[in-house]
């Protein structure tokens, strides 16, 4: 029987690194799943990837007439959300001394502004067994140089979780999140300026981890099905630290 068979899934930021492997993964168990992203040739190609029970809404996740407008075909269409992944995220390097109001407002707004309306806007259509996987990260619980103003919405979606577990408990609904370590996706090279940048900071990473290397999407798609699916039927308020050990030790 596989894992998710039947079931509506909503992932935010589906069209690259976590986001479309845990899509590739749970249309494999049996989903039909609703990806977004903002650029629509990179949905197009998503899409052609998972090959079906896939439908790709343009939009941000941080705007709220995007994320009504994706609940609207969700309801006409299926009717109800089972698992909800708002995973759709962004890091960009500011130092404490170079932070400007527009990097805040920027990051704040998808990482923490997105995260709660792309919940708060499935809960009408969420049934008792449902489940809520939030992105997170370890830098919630690292201090990285250039990351703080990531790490503070990082550690708002922790908080999120727990916040919500018990708001939701009587409705029989699971929140929990999903911290990655350093992963191998489209993230990292976008913080720099060159591929070597990307290789020598990935190369970093893996010293850095105790596995000796960096994570890869489909280990993240892997722990977040876990999530979304019955196997953690009885796990609900936690951050699960998918990070090869990087903060554990």
């Amino acid at each position: 029987m596989s894992k998710l068979n039947g079931k509506v899934a909503v992932i935010t930021g589906g069209s690259s690194g976590i986001g479309l492997a845990s899509a590739k993964l749970f249309v494999e168990e049996g989903a039909h799943v609703y990806i977004t992203g903002r650029r629509q040739a990179e949905l197009d190609k998503a899409v052609a990837a998972i090959g079906r029970n896939v439908t790709a809404v343009q939009g941000d996740a941080a705007s709220l007439e995007d994320l009504d407008r994706l609940y609207r075909l969700v309801r006409e269409t299926h009717g109800r959300v089972d698992v909800v992944f708002a995973n759709a995220g962004l890091v960009e390097h500011q130092t404490i001394d170079t932070v400007t109001p527009e990097h805040f407002d920027k990051t704040f707004d998808l990482n923490v502004r997105g995260v709660l309306f792309t919940v708060q806007k499935a809960l009408p259509l969420m049934s008792r067994g449902g489940s809520i996987i939030l992105t997170a990260s370890i830098v919630a619980v690292k201090g990285l140089p250039a990351h703080g103003v990531y790490g503070a919405t990082k550690a708002a979606v922790r908080s999120f979780a727990r916040t919500w577990t018990t708001e939701l408990k009587d409705r029989g609904i699971r929140v929990n999140s999903l911290s990655p370590g350093a992963t191998d996706t489209p993230i990292i090279d976008g913080q720099f300026t060159s591929k070597e940048q990307a290789e020598a900071a990935k190369a970093s990473f893996a010293s850095a981890t105790p596995m000796g290397r960096i994570g890869r999407p489909q280990e993240l798609a892997a722990a977040a099905l876990f999530l979304a699916s019955d196997d953690s039927s009885f796990i609900t308020g936690i951050d699960l630290q998918v990070d090869g050990g990087l903060v554990q030790v």
